[in-house]
C-alpha cells in the first residue's frame, strides 16, 4: 500500500508540475509533512520577469535536477539589480521560490512586472530620505525583497495570495500599484 501511495504522490506531483504547481522544497511555507515528501521529488522551477524601469525581460528555469542553476541565478541577479546604479547582489533563493509558488497559486501566465528588487545602500538611503515609506534597513538591501505586479491579475488578488503563503513580509501599495514580498520576519501592512 505504501508503494501505491508513493506512486500516487508522484503522479500528482507530475500533474501539478505540468500545471506549474509543484514548487518544492519550501521549508518556511510548506507544512512539515509536505516539505518532507517534497524533498525527495525533483522539480523544475521557472520564473519570468519584465523590469518596468529598464524594459528588460527574462524567462528562466532557475532550479532543475534537484539544484539551483548558477547561470540562471546570475541572470536573475542581473535583472533584479539596482537599476539606478547597476549594482547587483545575490537574490535570496527563498524569495525566488516564494515567487514561483505565488505565480502557480494565481495560475498566472504573465511575467512578474518588477518595480524594485535589490537596492544598493546608496539608493536605499536616497529613497528613505525622500519618503518615510522606505525602511532604512529594508529587506531590499539584502536581496530578500521585491515589489511586483502581474498584468493578468488584480493587485488585491495578488496581495491575498501572497498573504496566504505565510512567512516573510507582504505589503499592499494600492496607490502605487504593487505588492511587496520579502523573506524577512513575518509581518504585513497596507
Amino acid at each position: 500500500m505504501a508503494d501505491n501511495t508513493k506512486s500516487t504522490l508522484l503522479k500528482l506531483s507530475r500533474r501539478d508540475l505540468v500545471k506549474g504547481l509543484a514548487i518544492a522544497p519550501l521549508f518556511y511555507i510548506a507544512k512539515p509533512a509536505l516539505a518532507v515528501e517534497s524533498k525527495s521529488l525533483h522539480s523544475v522551477r521557472s520564473l519570468s520577469f519584465l523590469h518596468l524601469h529598464t524594459d528588460e525581460k527574462l524567462k528562466v528555469t532557475y532550479f532543475e535536477n534537484g539544484k539551483y542553476v548558477k547561470g540562471a541565478l546570475d541572470d536573475i541577479n542581473y535583472i533584479l539589480r539596482d537599476f539606478r546604479n547597476d549594482k547587483t547582489a545575490p537574490i535570496d533563493k527563498a524569495l525566488l521560490d516564494k515567487l514561483a509558488i505565488l505565480r502557480a497559486k494565481l495560475r498566472s501566465n504573465s511575467p512578474f512586472e518588477i518595480i524594485s528588487a535589490y537596492r544598493s545602500p546608496e539608493t536605499n538611503a536616497m529613497l528613505h530620505a525622500r519618503s518615510g515609506g522606505v525602511a532604512s534597513k529594508s529587506q531590499h538591501l539584502l536581496g530578500k525583497a521585491i515589489d511586483i505586479r502581474l498584468a493578468d491579475r488584480e493587485l488585491r488578488e495578488i496581495h491575498r495570495a501572497a498573504l496566504s503563503l505565510g512567512g516573510g513580509g507582504v505589503g499592499y501599495y494600492a496607490r502605487s500599484g504593487f505588492v511587496h514580498l520579502d523573506t524577512g520576519p513575518e509581518r504585513s501592512w497596507g
